[in-house]
């Protein structure tokens, strides 16, 4: 068993993008998840999880507790170990320094000597406590599409829950995203999408060494970076030439080397060029997932075809092409999603500010 710490607002949208790396997960706590299993390699590159460890125990959020649990509990560990402590959004008020202390010093009464720079083992203890809720969950009406926020699955989700879980660090997540700020890429277009929000959404579509990805509306091609560096190949297309001269370079900048990516994998290969979404250029099945941005309601006409048109198009070629994509957009496509022949696996809110929420629909090919 595993522990999975989560980032971000919306700890269902997290745990839905860590499913791209670890299999069976339930979350526990705000911010906490437990999984079955996972997949380190995958860990590295996740957005809004920062951390797996490989699950010691678990009790309830106070310090005593924790080192009840400690000194109980059975380690098949040789060499020098560390322990680091989180208290998740502040909910417990643990002192983490004096925690870190603590149960490093029952593990110094078993024989394990501290290394607080470079350790062979970490110890992670994570304290939450608050009200486990469904998160951004959303659901669409059949007849019309609209999304409406979704009851929780479970009761359990409704109740305040008090938690301590320690592990043994497994991976960690890649916290390079600064890096790659939208104003700092070599091109750069407003509107652009982060690229936590851009990693999330291309993990969620399938990205990852031997997959291919499909971005029909590229844009500055901010997923297809994200989806190259966890090791997908990509493919983009734009209706603008603009968009897609400043695609080409920002993938190029990223993606040109023959140097690991930072999450350790091989850089994806990509190809960008000038297409229509509603006219793909592909054969049936020809990738394993399809991501795009759709153009806000704002903007009523995108070249020759309506709005509407251009997404009710876009939702049928992807259907066409790959058995799984994920929309982000202003607003439910979910109705022109069914009528498209996906079925609504998902649906979660990211509300980037004042003015502007965004959705993201999952779908799955009927």
């Amino acid at each position: 068993m595993y522990l999975l710490e989560l980032g971000g607002e919306d700890d269902a949208f997290a745990a839905r993008e860590a499913a791209s790396g670890a299999a069976d997960i339930r979350r526990i706590a705000p911010g906490l998840a437990v999984a079955n299993a996972v997949a380190p390699e995958r860990i590295r590159g996740l957005a809004y999880t920062h951390r797996a460890s490989e699950l010691l125990g678990r009790t309830d959020a106070d310090p005593a507790s924790a080192r009840t649990l400690l000194e109980a509990a059975s380690i098949d560990r040789d060499g020098t170990v560390a322990v680091r402590a989180t208290d998740v959004h502040g909910s417990s008020g643990v002192d983490s320094g004096r925690i870190e202390r603590e149960l490093g010093q029952i593990l110094v009464d078993r024989g394990f000597a501290v290394d607080l720079d470079d350790p062979d083992h970490v110890l992670r203890a994570t304290f939450s406590e608050g009200r486990l809720e469904a998160g951004g969950g959303l659901e669409a009406d059949n007849a019309t599409g609209d999304l409406f926020a979704s009851e929780p699955g479970d009761g359990a989700l409704d109740e305040p829950v008090s938690v301590c879980a320690l592990g043994w660090l497994a991976a960690e997540s890649v916290r390079d995203f600064g890096s790659r700020a939208p104003t700092d890429k070599p091109f750069f277009q407003p509107g652009s999408m982060d690229p936590l929000l851009a990693r999330a959404v291309a993990n969620v579509a399938g990205a990852r060494p031997g997959a291919t990805v499909l971005d029909p509306m590229c844009g500055t091609g901010g997923v297809l970076v994200e989806a190259g560096l966890v090791g997908a190949d990509v493919v983009g297309t734009d209706a603008q030439a603009k968009m897609v001269a400043g695609a080409q370079e920002n993938l190029g900048y990223f993606l040109d080397s023959d140097d690991p990516s930072p999450v350790g994998v091989e850089r994806g290969e990509w190809h960008v060029g000038r297409g229509d979404g509603t006219r793909l250029p592909l054969a049936d099945d020809a990738v394993d997932g399809v991501v795009f941005d759709a153009p806000y309601g704002r903007q009523s006409k995108i070249e020759t075809h309506r709005l509407e048109d251009l997404v009710s198009g876009a939702l049928a070629e992807a259907c066409r092409v790959a058995p799984r994509a994920v929309v982000v957009a202003d607003r439910s496509w979910a109705g022109e999603a069914r009528a498209a022949g996906w079925e609504l696996e998902a649906a979660f809110e990211r509300r980037v500010h004042r003015s502007l929420t965004r959705y993201v629909l999952i779908l799955e090919r009927r």
